[in-house]
């Protein structure tokens, strides 16, 4: 493993080093998601109520001029905690998952050890997620449900028991498997494709700004990938929460199966491109401050 400033702060592959890249994960994703809470709280209500928040500008205006400035930053707890603790699963167990399957399929395909290791790790990040989103939803798109998690929890729980923190898992893991797989995927390939076919440069003999330039430009093109593959469950998601339908296939059925690609999908894809680069971003940024190095 590569020294920064002549210092290892511990060995390639043991605990410590899985723990650091959940602890990057952790603060990379719980940032970032927070700096976009304005346009989260859009895409909900865009999702949930698509006649009155029809488009990004007047969504902002209805918002504004009906419930205040203060609105747009509804849900920020369950942004920086709850996509935070998914984070760390995300980031520190795709780590884990691609050693182990790198050596479990010694031969295969390097996109089946990503999809296989995105996959793995995006399971038990969504359960950790789960609870926090579907109250943020709910504190998103209706006004006088709570104001954030501290009251939000034990309201959801008397009003619906335990199974209303889980209400939303199987559409999450719909939303958030492909997307992971995608985003994982893409960006490693990009990376690889940027190095090999661009720069011609090993990643090793390029400086460190040019290494996080790379990062930025895989990143935003995982992103936008991942967005669209996932939209559909995303709006699913937003329906199942609000109690807009009682199951997937009720969800399908009202929304329409075309509008389930394309509602929301602008601000999608100005929320996830610009916030899947600034995770990767911070991630890359704190293992290298951190001693580590990417497995690329």
């Amino acid at each position: 493993m590569k020294e920064v400033e002549g210092r290892r702060v511990c060995q390639e592959f043991s605990a410590g080093y899985y723990g650091l890249c959940a602890v990057g994960g952790m603060l990379s994703a719980g940032t970032t998601h927070l700096a976009i809470t304005p346009l989260d709280v859009l895409k909900v209500n865009m999702q949930v109520n698509p006649i009155k928040y029809s488009g990004i500008s007047s969504g902002f205006s209805i918002l504004w001029r009906e419930q205040g400035p203060s609105s747009l930053w509804r849900g920020w707890s369950g942004k920086l905690f709850g996509y935070g603790v998914q984070g760390g699963f995300k980031f520190g167990l795709y780590e884990y998952f691609k050693k182990f399957y790198s050596d479990l399929l010694e031969g295969h395909s390097r996109s089946s050890i990503y999809f296989l290791s995105s996959a793995s790790a995006q399971v038990f990040a969504d359960v950790a997620l789960c609870p926090f989103e579907a109250v943020k939803v709910r504190v998103q798109a209706q006004p006088y449900y709570a104001k954030g998690l501290a009251d939000g929890f034990p309201k959801l729980y008397y009003s619906e028991g335990l199974s209303g923190f889980y209400r939303g898992l199987f559409p999450l893991w719909g939303r958030n498997l492909p997307f992971s797989m995608i985003m994982f995927s893409t960006f490693e390939h990009s990376v690889n494709f940027i190095y090999q076919n661009i720069i011609q440069r090993r990643k090793e003999d390029c400086s460190r700004t040019q290494q996080l330039g790379v990062t930025c430009l895989a990143g935003y093109t995982a992103g936008a990938f991942g967005t669209f593959v996932s939209n559909p469950a995303d709006n699913i998601v937003s329906s199942l929460y609000n109690k807009k339908a009682d199951n997937v296939l009720q969800a399908v059925k009202k929304i329409g199966f075309g509008n389930l690609f394309i509602r929301s999908l602008p601000v999608r894809i100005t929320i996830v491109g610009p916030l899947v680069t600034l995770q990767w971003f911070f991630y890359d940024t704190i293992k290298v401050l951190s001693g580590l190095v990417l497995i690329k």
